[in-house]
């Protein structure tokens, strides 16, 4: 039988003096009365639904860079601020702004889950939609609350994602159920999700984040080292899958970022009516 110990108490979010500059994200960081303490991530773009682009990525890396440096983090947590959004994934007009080399050489937001030395806890309250599901089950864990909303969107907004951040989800909900996510565009509950595999945890949002430093304490109770092992160990299976990031979009699709398909779906999105991708029947 495991030993009772004390229940575990944080202090307050605190954001260290030495951060560097960042412009898209927050980073705090709390202290575990038991030892060991935790990281804390937010997109901060809740104007779009915590939606990112490529500036939000790299103030990700730095945060995540400031994470693994830091000897008293044993735990990342990663969230979007706010209680309506984790991420609804890429900014569209964003998106659109780009060229086709831009698409095909930029960072997937997954690589800043596997670029972490630490374990991460996706915090998600209200959508997790598009590339915020797919960072979302990136994640080490995901505790949701039971606003959450999960889903992908990327062929209907003109975003053709490949490689790992559509594979890795057969190894976490199966086949058939990911095929489902990611071809029907259906969304998701949290109860839903929860029972998929998905997420490991869902509460309610008043206490959600009650749980995720819970879960965060779950983790600190482990040896720190070897908390780091299995989480390079488990990441060693996504990292088999990676090189694989854009090269099947390229292959298939290599105008497609420039195409009218591609226009027609970030047009539609803008102007809140159904894409139009097929002629009229004759």
């Amino acid at each position: 039988m495991r030993p009772q110990q004390a229940e575990a108490t944080f202090t307050p979010w605190e954001v260290p003096a030495d951060l560097p500059a960042l412009g898209e994200v927050l980073y705090e960081r709390c202290t575990r009365s038991l030892g060991g303490s935790v990281a804390r991530i937010s997109i901060n773009r809740p104007h779009v639904l915590n939606a990112f682009t490529n500036k939000t990525m790299k103030d990700i890396m730095i945060a995540i860079d400031v994470a693994n440096r830091d000897p008293s983090v044993g735990v990342v947590v990663l969230q979007g601020v706010g209680d309506k959004a984790f991420s609804a994934g890429g900014d569209v007009r964003w998106e659109g702004e780009r060229s086709a080399a831009d698409w095909f050489f930029d960072m997937p937001p997954n690589h800043t889950v596997r670029f972490s030395s630490k374990p991460v806890i996706a915090a998600v309250r209200g959508y997790a939609i598009g590339g915020g599901n797919h960072l979302a089950y990136t994640c080490d864990l995901t505790v949701a609350a039971d606003n959450a909303i999960f889903g992908q969107i990327g062929s209907r907004h003109g975003s053709p994602a490949d490689g790992y951040m559509a594979r890795y989800l057969i190894r976490v909900i199966g086949a058939k159920r990911a095929r489902e996510m990611w071809l029907t565009r259906r969304r998701i509950t949290a109860e839903q999700a929860l029972e998929w595999g998905l997420i490991n945890a869902v509460v309610p949002l008043a206490e959600h984040e009650k749980e995720v430093l819970k879960w965060c304490s779950y983790v600190l109770d482990g040896s720190p080292s070897c908390i780091r092992i299995l989480k390079a160990v488990f990441d060693l299976e996504i990292d088999e899958m990676a090189g694989d990031v854009r090269r099947y979009a390229h292959m298939i699709a290599p105008n497609f970022v420039e195409s009218d398909e591609a226009h027609e779906a970030q047009a539609a999105f803008f102007e809140k009516r159904p894409p139009k991708f097929w002629p009229d029947p004759q």
